[in-house]
């Protein structure tokens, strides 16, 4: 169970457990593509280089008709690998020749992972869908957190010009990128 705000009748008050028995784990691993807003995410066992590198070949062929891919993350151990940075000048050796495209860096200051603009995105979908829930197995969370990210994408398809404001109006900020905005939950930091 997470706790979170809950509107509800009168009388007995929720009360979530401090201790509680595990359902599971469960790690998403996503991009944001920032012109169209539209969000790219699989399920991970861990957080490294590894699934860094699937992310880079799932959006290289999701945007295969691209000339260049920039990614911009913040100094996590797994975006700064050199194995990853391997696979991106591997990539790029072929990438004109094969006809896709070139992937370009773009990394954020050490300690500023509150620019990461697909923060917002994170913390919109653990407001909608994961505060105050108690879903009964990772496979639920799973379905619900896959809903969220479908519904967000096709409003954005849909409008992508206005931020929405069905299940994503919980952002902190517009996920679009500016300087002054401080994307990540304070929190969580």
């Amino acid at each position: 169970m997470k706790q979170g705000l809950m509107l509800g009748p009168p009388g007995p008050q929720r009360v979530v457990p401090q201790w509680q028995k595990s359902k599971g784990c469960l790690i998403v691993t996503a991009a944001l593509e920032l012109s169209a807003n539209q969000v790219t995410h699989f399920y991970s066992k861990k957080k490294n280089t590894k699934e860094m590198i699937r992310m880079l070949e799932l959006l290289i062929d999701r945007y295969a008709d691209r000339r260049t891919l920039f990614l911009s993350w913040d100094a996590a151990s797994w975006h700064v690998s050199k194995k990853l940075k391997q696979r991106i000048k591997e990539h790029n050796e072929t990438a004109v020749g094969a006809n896709l495209p070139r992937v370009e860096i773009a990394p954020l200051p050490a300690g500023a992972q509150f620019l990461n603009v697909i923060e917002s995105v994170f913390s919109g979908m653990a407001r909608s869908i994961i505060h105050n829930s108690d879903y009964p197995s990772v496979e639920d969370t799973r379905a619900a957190i896959d809903q969220y990210f479908s519904d967000r994408n096709q409003q954005f398809r849909e409008s992508p010009k206005r931020a929405g404001k069905r299940i994503w109006g919980e952002e902190r900020v517009p996920s679009t990128f500016c300087d002054s905005n401080n994307c990540k939950d304070p929190r969580w930091r």
